[in-house]
Formats: C-alpha cells, sequence, structure tokens
C-alpha cells in the first residue's frame, strides 16, 4: 500500500536533515518510505521527488542541491541551521502550548522513524548529523525532556512556585532548589532559568539533565526580574561552559571513517579496537559540547577512551537517544 503524501515529506525532511552530505535520488529511492513501497518507473519517481522538493521549498523548508566533496550523484540536503527558529524565549501560555504539542514527539512511531532514518544514513556511509542538533525524535534525552519535567516546570513558572529537582551532571546526581523564572531553547537544547536558592546566584539547568521535579513553597513567591532577559543569560550561560580549558582528550576512530573528528586530530597512531582496524588519536578539548555531538555524529566509527569523564557523558547521551526504541517496543 503507498505511503500517505504527507508522511512521505516527513520522511524526506528526517532523511535530508539528518545528514551533512548530499543524498543522491537513487538513495532516496532505496531507503526512504513513501519511494521504496511503490512498483513506479525510473521516471515517475524523478517527478514525485521533483514535485516533493518544490511542495517543501514552497513551506520554507530549505532543501539544497549540490554535489559531495568526492563528486559522484547529484543529491539533496537541508542544514538544520538553515532549517530553524532562532533563540526563542517562552511567555508561559506559549510555553504552554508548545509543551503540549512536544509531546507528539513521544510518540514511538514517530521516535522510531527518526531514529531508522538515521541509522539507514549511517549504514550507507553517510556523516550524520547528531541528533541532539536536529531538535526532534528525542525523548527523556538531548532536547526536549521528560514530559513530566516539562509541565512540572511550566506549572511552577505559571504559578510562581520555587521547585526542587535532581540534576545529572555527567554521573554525579545532584539536588537543586530553584526559583524558575522561564524555559528556553539555545541550538536546539532547552533550558530553565532562574534564581539558585543553594547558591544564591542565577543558574542554568538543561532540562533533559532533570528528573523529580517538586513544586515548594507558596505559590506567587517566585517573580521575574523586571527587565531580565532569559534568551541572554541562557545563551551567556551555554557559552562559557562549553569554552571551559583547553584539555585533551584520546579517541578511537575506525579506519577512513569519522573525518570531522579526524580532522581536529593533532596526534594519531595506528590501533584496533576489539578487532576493528582504526587510529587512536589525540583532541584537545575547546569545546566538549562541540565534541560531544561530533562523537555521537560518528556513531559505532567513534569511541571515547578518555578522559573517564567525557566518556561517562557521551554514555549518557546514547542512552538518551536509545530510550525512544525502547519505548516503543519495535522499530518499524
Amino acid at each position: 500500500m503507498a505511503t500517505a503524501k504527507h508522511e512521505r515529506l516527513l520522511n524526506l525532511v528526517i532523511c535530508l536533515m539528518s545528514t551533512k552530505n548530499y543524498v543522491p535520488a537513487e538513495y532516496l529511492r532505496k531507503n526512504v518510505v513513501g519511494y521504496n513501497d511503490t512498483e513506479q518507473s525510473a521516471d515517475a519517481f524523478k517527478r514525485m521527488l521533483e514535485r516533493d522538493k518544490n511542495e517543501l521549498r514552497t513551506l520554507g523548508i530549505p532543501v539544497e542541491t549540490g554535489f559531495g566533496m568526492l563528486g559522484g550523484d547529484e543529491g539533496y540536503r537541508i542544514l538544520p541551521e538553515n532549517y530553524a527558529l532562532r533563540d526563542i524565549s517562552l511567555e508561559r501560555d506559549e510555553a504552554a502550548a508548545i509543551a503540549a504539542a512536544a509531546a507528539v514527539w513521544h510518540d514511538p512511531d514517530v521516535a522510531a522513524l527518526s531514529q531508522t532514518a538515521v541509522l539507514k544514513l549511517r549504514a550507507a556511509g553517510l556523516e550524520v548529523t547528531a541528533p541532539g542538533e536536529l531538535g526532534f525524535g528525542q525523548t527523556g534525552g538531548s532536547t526536549m525532556g521528560d514530559e513530566r519535567v516539562i509541565r512540572g516546570l511550566l506549572a511552577a513558572i505559571e504559578d510562581g512556585y520555587a521547585v526542587t529537582f535532581t540534576h545529572r551532571s555527567g554521573t554525579a546526581l545532584n539536588e537543586r532548589t530553584l526559583q524558575p523564572w522561564g524555559v528556553v531553547s539555545n541550538s536546539g537544547r532547552w533550558y530553565v532559568v532562574g534564581h539558585d536558592l543553594d547558591r544564591g546566584q542565577t543558574r542554568t539547568f538543561r532540562v533533559s539533565r532533570i528528573v523529580d521535579v517538586e513544586l515548594i513553597g507558596d505559590a506567587g513567591a517566585v517573580t521575574v526580574p523586571t527587565g531580565a532577559d532569559l534568551s541572554a543569560l541562557v545563551a551567556d550561560a551555554v557559552a562559557r561552559g562549553g569554552r571551559g580549558e583547553p584539555t585533551p582528550a584520546t579517541l578511537w576512530l575506525a579506519q577512513d571513517r569519522a573525518h570531522e573528528l579526524r580532522r581536529l586530530a593533532h596526534e594519531t597512531a595506528d590501533h584496533d579496537l576489539d578487532g576493528e582496524p582504526g587510529q587512536q588519536v589525540r583532541i584537545v578539548i575547546h569545546s566538549r559540547s562541540q565534541l560531544i555531538r561530533l562523537v555521537l555524529a560518528a556513531g559505532a566509527d567513534a569511541v571515547v577512551l578518555d578522559p573517564p569523564d567525557l566518556r561517562a557523558a557521551v554514555v549518557d547521551e546514547l542512552d538518551a537517544l536509545a530510550a525512544p526504541v525502547h519505548a516503543g517496543g519495535q522499530n518499524r
């Protein structure tokens, strides 16, 4: 049975956003649901794909056409940075509406669909964008976070309550007490910003690292400071957290793969890992978050060997990405 048009377009968007390379038409025909489930001729497929690309562009989705660095057939891609909203700060009623809409992405079928598209691209040898950069298809993980956490934070912000919660930092779990001012998006991730009562200062916490939110105190006790720019506060906190002191990291990279990480390496030596040929490389970490995204994008082609806290952070992210698949029970 042919796939519905809207589902085919969604599959195409997921595929083209999930790779940094140009995806050839023949790959789309063989691997994207909606194109590979019909017995149409090559000419009919080309006409359908052309109509779909034009429709996406009409909708404001920037489908690019071009060739890979090594040549080959013409292909297509959608760069996430060109198809993204500016960083936003939500009013209370807007945040509530967004939280309700975000629950759609918690549906196991949708989550499994996006995961399947990414896995197929990696299997075909294409460089895949880290899922956390896309802003969809993740639940309880690297973007929006647990829906119960979102609801708890929004309820507290709406009625002016302080909150307590458990915050995960690497492998450590810490209890925090916060007067929340708002929920803000920055680079595809969501943060709560407010006054940390434990430390007596303004603090920002990534929502996907929060569990067990509880409202405390009296309603109306928390108010947002006049003139506070929540987006600017979060942007500054993210920038400060990304800089850090330059520190070395040791990674294993599969033979002739993970080229973005290879470009950052200043020492390289041949090294097999569990019988798989590859190289051990040394990279100086200037932005921890960027390095984690690159490791996740490389999939099984990159393994962090040292330091242990970086390895633990990558494992945590992988566990978060696996959560939708496990929750769905099965993949399509």
